[in-house]
C-alpha cells in the first residue's frame, strides 16, 4: 500500500510538472504574440510616420509639365476636328473635356500620393477580379453598354457621356496584384510552380479576353509589364531567354510570310506609299506630317495635316502633329522629358523602402515607358501601325485620369524612400 501511495504521489507530481510546463508554454506563446502585435503596431506607426514625408518633387514636376504641354498640343491638334464635328459651335470641345479630366486626375494624383502605399495590397485581388469581369462584360454580344469604334469593342460606357476601356483597369490590376504577390515569394520566384505558372495563367486569361475585343496594343502592354515584374521579382533567366527567342521566332515567321496574320499591316509598315490612299493612308500622312516639320517646325498651331488629312490627329497620332508644329527640336525635347520621367521613376524604385514599393514603381513606370515607346514607334514608322495612345498627350479623359492616378502611386512610394547620401 505504501508503494502504491508513493506511485500516486509521483504521478501527481508528474501531472503538476506537466501542468506547469503547459502554463509556461502558454505564457511564452502569449508573450510572443504580444511582441508580434507590438512589433506590427510599431511598424505600422513607423510606416504612417514615413508616409508623411515629402513627395519626390522632380517626378511630380515632370508629370505636371508633360500634362500641361499635352493639353496645349491637344488644343492645337483637335481644334479643326472639333470645329467640323460640331458645325463650328464648339471648336474647343476636346480640349475642355480633356482639361476637366486632367484636373480630376491631378487631384487624384495628389490624393493617392498621400495614402500609405501599403494599403494598396488590400485592393490588389479585388481589382484583378473586377478587371476580368469588365473584360468579359465588354465582349458579350449585344451588350448595350459595350461601345464599338473602328471595328473594335474595347469600351464600356453610356453614349458620349462617359466611356472607359476596361484594359486601363486591367493594366493597373496586373501591376498591383503582381507586385503584392511577388513581394512575398522571394526565392520561390525561381520555381516554375510559384514563380511562373500562376502569373502566366493570369496574363493568359487577360490576353485572350483582350484579343477577343480585339486590343493588340493593350495586350502587348500588359504582357510586357507582367514579364518585367516577373523578371525583377527574380525568375530564372532561362525563361526570359526562351520568351525572347519565342517572340523573335514569331516575328520572323510573320515577316517572312509563313504566318499570314497581319500581313497587310506589315506590308503597309514596310512601305505605306504602295497604297497611300488605302491601307497605307494613315502612316503615309503621318510621315508627311513629320517631314513637313523639319528642324524647327511650322509653328505652334500652324499644322496643315491636322485639317482632316491625318486621321486620329488628336489621339494616337498626335506626336506627328508635334513633329510638324515643333519640328525635330521640339519633338526631341518632349522625348527627353519622357525619358527623364521614366528614369526618375526607376530611380525611385531603386530607393524604395521595401520590395513591394519597388515593384509597384517598376510596374507603373514600365507601363508609361512601353506605351511611350510603342506610340512614337508607330507614328514614326518604326513599328507596325496599331492603336496606342501617347501618355498625357492623346485625347482620352479616363485614360489620362488613370495615368495621373498611377503617378500618384509612384509619389506615395517616394514619400517613404530610403535616405540617400549627399554628394
Amino acid at each position: 500500500m505504501a508503494t502504491q501511495r508513493r506511485m500516486t504521489a509521483a504521478e501527481r507530481q508528474a501531472a503538476m510538472d506537466r501542468y506547469q510546463e503547459r502554463k509556461r508554454r502558454e505564457q511564452e506563446a502569449e508573450q510572443a504574440r504580444r511582441e508580434r502585435v507590438q512589433r506590427r503596431k510599431e511598424k505600422e506607426a513607423e510606416s504612417r510616420e514615413l508616409a508623411k514625408g515629402p513627395i519626390d518633387l522632380p517626378f511630380c514636376l515632370l508629370v505636371l509639365l508633360l500634362t500641361a504641354i499635352g493639353l496645349v498640343m491637344l488644343l492645337s491638334a483637335s481644334f479643326p476636328s472639333a470645329y467640323y464635328e460640331t458645325d463650328g459651335q464648339d471648336p474647343m470641345h476636346y480640349f475642355v473635356r480633356q482639361g476637366v479630366f486632367a484636373a480630376m486626375g491631378i487631384a487624384a494624383m495628389f490624393l493617392i500620393g498621400r495614402i500609405n502605399y501599403q494599403r494598396f495590397r488590400g485592393v490588389a485581388k479585388l481589382m484583378l477580379y473586377l478587371a476580368i469581369i469588365l473584360l468579359v462584360l465588354v465582349i458579350i454580344p449585344g451588350n448595350p453598354i459595350a461601345v464599338t469604334r473602328n471595328n473594335a469593342t474595347r469600351w464600356i460606357g453610356v453614349g458620349e457621356l462617359f466611356t472607359f476601356q476596361p484594359s486601363e483597369i486591367a493594366k493597373m490590376a496586373v501591376v498591383l496584384y503582381f507586385s503584392d504577390s511577388i513581394s512575398h515569394k522571394k526565392d520561390k520566384m525561381r520555381t516554375t510552380r510559384y514563380g511562373i505558372a500562376p502569373y502566366l495563367l493570369i496574363m493568359g486569361v487577360i490576353a485572350v479576353l483582350m484579343m477577343l475585343e480585339p486590343h493588340l496594343s493593350g495586350t502587348v502592354l500588359i504582357l510586357g509589364t507582367g514579364a518585367v515584374l516577373m523578371l525583377v521579382g527574380g525568375i530564372n533567366w532561362a525563361w526570359v531567354i526562351a520568351a525572347v527567342g519565342g517572340a523573335g521566332g514569331v516575328l520572323f515567321l510573320m515577316m517572312s510570310g509563313i504566318i499570314q496574320y497581319g500581313q497587310s499591316r506589315i506590308a503597309m509598315w514596310q512601305n505605306p506609299f504602295i497604297d497611300p490612299r488605302g491601307a497605307g493612308y494613315q502612316l503615309s500622312q503621318s510621315l508627311i506630317s513629320i517631314g513637313s516639320g523639319g528642324l524647327l517646325g511650322v509653328g505652334l498651331g500652324k499644322s496643315r495635316q491636322k485639317f482632316l488629312y491625318l486621321p486620329e490627329e488628336h489621339n494616337d497620332f498626335i506626336f506627328a502633329i508635334i513633329c510638324e508644329e515643333l519640328g525635330l527640336i521640339g519633338a526631341t525635347i518632349i522625348m527627353l522629358l519622357f525619358a527623364a520621367l521614366i528614369l526618375r521613376g526607376y530611380w525611385i524604385a531603386l530607393h524604395a523602402r521595401d520590395r513591394f514599393g519597388s515593384l509597384l514603381v517598376v510596374g507603373v513606370t514600365t507601363l508609361i515607358a512601353m506605351q511611350t515607346f510603342l506610340n512614337i514607334g508607330v507614328v514614326t514608322g518604326l513599328l507596325p501601325t496599331t492603336g496606342i495612345s501617347l501618355p498625357f498627350f492623346s485625347y482620352g479623359g479616363t485614360a489620362l485620369s488613370m495615368q495621373l492616378a498611377e503617378m500618384g502611386i509612384v509619389l506615395s512610394v517616394s514619400r517613404q524612400m530610403k535616405p540617400t547620401k549627399a554628394g
